[in-house]
């Protein structure tokens, strides 16, 4: 019998992108998520801490108000985080629960301090989308760092209130020696979690923004009447420009930022391992030198 030879045309299909690609560069590292967070949010954060005040001396009744706040969007926000993740963090969560400290505060106040605490709703706490991973760290990351504070607010509380832990003020005490420790462990879960993916960093950054909106929007009502928080509309989206360009922001209130320009970074083009990486731009800090690339440890 005479064997048959089969001949097999063989192409290449060329995809053609709006964005030019590089092959010669390194993967996108897993702490730029935890930078962009923080670069993200940075304008939230200051503008919350400016409503708050909490390094200042208060009167007792406004550290109730502050209090009840806390505890109204903890009692909302925490089961529902906790439904969110999978089932093999929800463990890792429960041990870092802190609203039964900020409800044992408020129960302090008004049993022992005699103190009349407003009965506050947060609806915007139940609100929050937490559909996926990336977002559920995004929120996560919010209330995580808040608790670095601590440390600063209950040693003022007892030297301007007598307030501590187990009278009035565990919640801002919270794990105490161990917070920082807790922090680094947040830190690394979420750079593991959240990867070098672009898409997934996006839906963090936007996650976290909107879980800072709902705090502003809970305590505005305390904000220092000398010094009026701006309408939230009014603050610049601070998340890289490169990243919403590729990938479109997925907040209809998010605002598109103008790019920067000569600074660049590249990032790999998500889910599109042979097609190289995409070279976009990423914002910076003023202080560093055109060029420069910047890590941003929290």
């Amino acid at each position: 019998m005479r064997a048959r030879t089969r001949h097999v045309r063989s192409a290449t299909i060329r995809i053609e992108t709006s964005l030019p690609v590089r092959r010669d560069v390194p993967s996108l590292s897993t702490e730029t998520a935890l930078a962009e967070l923080r670069l993200t949010t940075r304008a939230d954060h200051d503008r919350l801490e400016r409503m708050l005040r909490l390094d200042a001396p208060m009167p007792l009744a406004r550290y109730a108000a502050i209090l009840a706040r806390f505890d109204a969007f903890l009692r909302v926000w925490e089961p529902r985080l906790h439904a969110a993740l999978p089932e093999r963090l929800q463990s890792w969560f429960r041990a870092r629960w802190r609203g039964g400290f900020a409800s044992a505060d408020v129960e302090w106040l008004r049993s022992v301090g005699e103190v009349g605490t407003p009965r506050v709703d947060a609806p915007a706490a139940a609100a929050l989308p937490l559909i996926d991973l990336p977002e559920v760290l995004g929120s996560l990351y919010v209330i995580e760092s808040s608790a670095l504070g601590g440390h600063v607010v209950a040693p003022l509380l007892k030297r301007t209130l007598g307030l501590g832990q187990g009278s009035g003020a565990s919640y801002f005490h919270g794990f105490g020696g161990d917070s920082a420790a807790m922090w680094s462990n947040f830190r690394v879960l979420a750079a593991l979690e959240i990867g070098d993916s672009p898409r997934d960093t996006v839906r963090a950054c936007m996650s976290a923004r909107r879980s800072f909106g709902a705090l502003i929007d809970l305590f505005a009502p305390l904000a220092p009447a000398e010094a009026p928080a701006a309408p939230r509309t009014a603050v610049a989206q601070r998340i890289a420009p490169a990243l919403l360009m590729a990938l479109g922001p997925e907040d209809d209130e998010a605002t598109r930022p103008a790019p920067l320009a000569d600074i660049h970074i590249d990032l790999p083009a998500d889910g599109e391992a042979d097609a190289g990486d995409t070279l976009v731009e990423l914002p910076m800090d003023d202080e560093v030198d055109p060029g420069d690339t910047l890590r941003m440890p929290l």
